[in-house]
């Protein structure tokens, strides 16, 4: 990696860290487009889910206050069982068409709130809850992003936006932690991986306590269009990939 790629990767880095704290989840949204032309598929997920242990456990940390374990659990449990599944499903059926149709869903939702603001706060249950979660572990397995799915709840649930992060950090975390066990099964932490990691490591945590101060400035209202637009952008993402 020469001196011009190394100042990019820390740059991408830095910003990844301030939308990780900004908003809890999209580093990889961030960092895809510039990473991705010059690392592998299997190099990038061991980065986003080694800063991820980083981004979303301070992240928990600092909304501690707000985490409630019983109203997480459904959609943990989902997530369990949804991530294997979307790994298994990505070799045997068409991911393609199941990533573009969730784009389509991401690009409409946001864009159909970001014009109409007004939410109206919806209730579920147990098993609604879950199911949510299963949905958006598939999705996790089957394209790497861990966050839409459950985001785009919290945000249609209407909570305030520490009850959002402290739901969603959780359950992105589990994600990541189910997929760096797969990648650590298939060998794919290499000494490469370890060591972009470091040289990443602190524009990546200076970036996310610039992000968690920004954060505690914005109201609920700009919190929410915050979301919504890393949501589009997430959509986007999904039916026109970046790699």
């Amino acid at each position: 990696m020469d001196v011009a790629v190394l100042g990019l990767f820390l740059l991408t880095a830095f910003f990844g860290g301030i939308v990780a704290g900004l908003a809890g989840f999209a580093t990889g949204l961030v960092v895809s487009g510039v990473w991705l032309h010059f690392m592998t598929p299997a190099q990038f997920a061991c980065l986003i889910v080694g800063y991820g242990a980083i981004t979303q456990g301070y992240g928990i940390w600092k909304l501690r206050h707000a985490l409630k374990w019983h109203r997480v659990m459904p959609f943990i449990i989902g997530t369990f069982a949804g991530v294997p599944l979307g790994a298994w499903l990505l070799t045997r059926i068409n991911a393609d068409h199941v990533r573009v149709g969730v784009g389509v869903l991401l690009i409409v939702y946001s864009s159909y709130f970001l014009i109409r603001p007004n939410v109206h706060p919806r209730h579920a249950g147990f098993v609604v809850e879950t199911i949510v979660g299963f949905v958006n572990g598939i999705l996790g397995g089957m394209t790497g992003l861990a966050g839409p799915i459950i985001t785009m709840w919290c945000n249609l649930r209407g909570f305030p936006k520490d009850t959002q992060r402290a739901i969603y950090q959780p359950v992105i975390t589990v994600s990541f932690i189910l997929t760096g066990i797969s990648l650590a099964i298939a060998g794919q932490f290499t000494g490469e991986v370890v060591r972009l990691y470091l040289y990443g490591l602190l524009p990546m945590a200076a970036g996310l306590w610039f992000g968690v101060h920004l954060y505690g400035r914005l109201n609920e209202n700009t919190f929410r269009k915050v979301i919504l637009v890393l949501l589009l952008l997430s959509g986007a993402a999904l039916v026109l990939p970046f790699h």
